[in-house]
């Protein structure tokens, strides 16, 4: 849960930076942002106890793990009931197959982002997680053929000058 805290040009800026570079120290933080490391280190932990920051994550290389493809699978539930969502919700959480999902608004009530070895790994994936399933009616699934994450965030708050 976010506590609404009121976000100044320092904050965003140290946002930008993390999200850019979640390893930065706090000593480069603070250089950067021109301040002082005390500071930095006060407002990183404010941020983070109110929210703004939820945590920090490393970036992998698929090929490394042994993940030759990643698919977006766009599905849509037999009923959008609380009881399914959520059931659906849980079940999708214990896949380690899953990298993120995500649930929409649109004619599919899912999109789920998958990482597989391979074509048929992926085929197997989806017959035994997916299409068995209850909760699911239909399923389309969507070959990624590349991934990048945009480092950097939009901000939508003003910060006072």
């Amino acid at each position: 849960m976010v506590v609404k805290i009121e976000l100044d040009r320092t904050d965003v800026e140290l946002i930008k930076l993390l999200r850019k570079h979640a390893r930065l120290s706090n000593k480069d933080l603070a250089e950067a942002v021109g301040v002082a490391p005390s500071t930095a280190l006060e407002r990183v932990r404010r941020l983070r106890d109110a929210g703004v920051i939820r945590g920090y994550h490393a970036e992998f290389d698929p090929d490394a793990l042994g993940i030759a493809l990643q698919a977006m699978v766009a599905v849509r539930l037999a009923r959008h009931s609380r009881e399914m969502v959520d059931a659906f919700h849980a079940h999708l959480l214990g896949l380690p197959e899953v990298l993120a999902f995500y649930h929409v608004a649109g004619a599919d009530d899912f999109l789920v982002h998958v990482a597989v070895r391979d074509s048929h790994h992926l085929r197997g994936f989806l017959l035994a997680s997916f299409t068995q399933r209850e909760e699911v009616a239909h399923i389309e699934t969507h070959l990624i053929f590349e991934y990048r994450r945009n480092p950097e965030v939009p901000v939508y708050v003003r910060p006072e000058d």
